[in-house]
């Protein structure tokens, strides 16, 4: 089989008009970058018809680092329910150049189910992210010079807490000193990078529904605390209509195709670990203001970007799937079953059935939120049939509905018997309200215990000192009703990376307190998760390369 290289460049791109008009969308309406990408602006979002729509959810079992191919399958879908003749728009987060040169490669799917043009999409795309970062630093800068003009007076803030923000992996930026070298070069200061889907400009442009609330939510983002312990925001600042500027166009949602010619919404890109995993609400909208049915994913696990996706996004956006699909591999199984990774690839039914208990608690945490549940096996070569027919044989037992998807190999003729499920599920089971894990009116504390012990499965909670002083600042703010995001290793249900499987009755360490009160979440930093990720030992940047003009090693 050819690579996912091979595959794109061997595909035939129409002009990104054609896409729009497939959405009903004039080509006046949009603002196309060159002949395959286009923005569409966030005015043609229309509320009327999203009640209407069916929105699906796609999201996994817990990942391996032999990955699970979960946007794969989820544009895979989008290509079988277009086979089958329904009219179907995927919406999908935009890939960071972080794991794209790191440890992970490109997210624009695989094989003969990808969005196109898939180089544009993995590098610099529309310049959203270079967008963000910008915004991020050009509110630090600004900062920095507020701090350095108020020297000796009664204005300087005496603490800071906002960072700085990149989208390269690079461990050594994680703590850092600045100012250093003299008075003129500013105050010295501790500070520290993220990366920019990290960033809490990130949340807010995936939040927001629109300019006049992007603005709302920027000048609320806190920077630091004056003399008298009063949190200094960007409204303080006076910046947040320059702020506001910078990301004008990065609001509007992107615009290009699949393999097979099928519209895709690309917007946004918080990392489900470290941030809420989700494309943005206007990106959602956009899509299924113009579609019959759409494909939404939520990254990593279901512990991870589907608990987010329900509690967070479809919470503010007022959205609800009609159905969530769990993508699992035998592999991926095999792993969680204490089948020693260099032998996943082999037939072996006792490692699977072992492993199913963690696909077991993915079902239980989605229809713990009222969801319709189907269980996909996206499907590799090296899986045998005695392995699926028992995982087929365990879906059954479960009462939840199995499809294989053949998607990577086979395009959307391989997905038509997953789109045949999801349309038929949809159709004989009415959807049900969203159960959420926690009430808005609960305790920070609460709200976290709560996603621990009824999704996670852990069973005592340890806030640290630093996190009992951001829960104490959380309540004299009074803003006890935001929801919260669990920022944790994406391995695992605990904050233990190597505890594969389904680990009970642990415990569950808060390290931080984050108060993101720009997107109205607080985020909470479990174990030692780092927001700014390091590089592996042999980076993907070591396999890319353009020659004669033709880039090669994405992935």
């Amino acid at each position: 089989m050819k690579s996912d290289i091979e595959i794109a460049r061997s595909s035939k791109l129409e002009d990104i008009s054609y896409i729009a008009r497939h959405m009903q969308i004039d080509k006046q309406d949009i603002h196309c970058y060159g002949h395959f990408i286009a923005k569409v602006p966030a005015e043609l979002i229309n509320e009327n018809k999203i009640a209407s729509n069916k929105l699906i959810l796609v999201t996994a079992i817990t990942p391996t680092k032999a990955g699970v191919g979960k946007t794969t399958v989820s544009i895979g879908l989008a290509l079988g329910l277009n086979k089958i003749g329904k009219k179907a728009v995927v919406a999908l987060r935009e890939p960071s150049l972080g794991p794209c040169f790191g440890m992970k490669g490109g997210a624009a799917g695989g094989g003969y189910a990808q969005v196109l043009p898939m180089e544009d999409i993995n590098l610099h795309f529309t310049g959203d992210f270079h967008a963000i970062t910008s915004a991020h630093n050009m509110i630090t800068a600004l900062l920095d010079n507020y701090q350095y003009r108020n020297k000796g007076n009664d204005k300087l803030l005496k603490k800071i807490v906002w960072k700085r923000v990149l989208d390269v992996n690079d461990r050594s930026l994680r703590h850092i000193v600045t100012g250093l070298g003299g008075n003129v070069n500013g105050m010295p200061s501790e500070s520290g990078f993220e990366i920019t889907p990290a960033s809490e400009i990130m949340a807010i442009l995936c939040l927001a529904k629109n300019i006049k609330d992007l603005k709302r939510r920027i000048e609320n983002i806190i920077l630091g605390y004056t003399s008298t312990n009063a949190p200094f925001t960007v409204k303080d600042l006076g910046i947040g209509g320059a702020i506001t500027v910078l990301l004008k166009d990065a609001i509007n949602p992107n615009l290009v195709q699949t393999i097979e010619n099928t519209p895709a919404i690309i917007h946004g890109g918080p990392f489900a670990n470290i941030a809420h995993g989700c494309n943005s609400i206007i990106a959602t909208k956009m899509a299924m203001s113009h579609s019959e049915y759409t494909i939404t994913e939520a990254g990593f696990g279901a512990d991870l970007g589907a608990e987010k996706f329900f509690n967070i996004k479809c919470r503010k956006a007022d959205i609800a799937p009609k159905v969530t699909v769990i993508v699992v591999t035998t592999q991926a199984l095999k792993m969680h079953g204490g089948v020693d990774i260099a032998d996943i690839k082999n037939e072996n039914t006792e490692g699977l059935v072992r492993g199913f208990k963690n696909l077991d608690k993915h079902i239980q945490n989605m229809k713990s939120f009222g969801q319709q549940v189907i269980v996909t096996l996206n499907k590799f070569a090296t899986d045998s049939a005695k392995e699926i027919e028992l995982l087929q044989e365990h879906c059954a037992d479960m009462e939840v509905t199995f499809a294989i998807n053949e998607a990577f190999a086979k395009g959307g003729e391989g997905a038509i018997e997953l789109a045949k499920v999801v349309v038929e599920q949809i159709e004989k089971n009415p959807s049900k309200p969203i159960s959420f894990t926690y009430d808005d009116d609960d305790s920070i504390d609460l709200k976290i215990e709560k996603v621990v012990k009824n999704i996670y499965g852990g069973a005592k909670i340890t806030f640290s000192a630093n996190a009992r002083k951001g829960l104490k600042e959380i309540e004299k703010l009074k803003v006890s009703h935001y929801p919260v995001c669990i920022a944790k290793t994406q391995y695992s249900f605990s904050d233990d990376s190597t505890a594969y499987g389904v680990p009970t009755d642990f415990n569950f360490s808060i390290s931080d307190i984050i108060i993101n009160n720009g997107a109205e979440f607080i985020v909470a930093v479990a174990g030692d998760i780092m927001r700014m990720p390091g590089l592996p030992g042999d980076p993907q940047a070591n396999h890319i390369d353009i020659v004669d003009g033709i880039i090669e090693g994405l992935s």
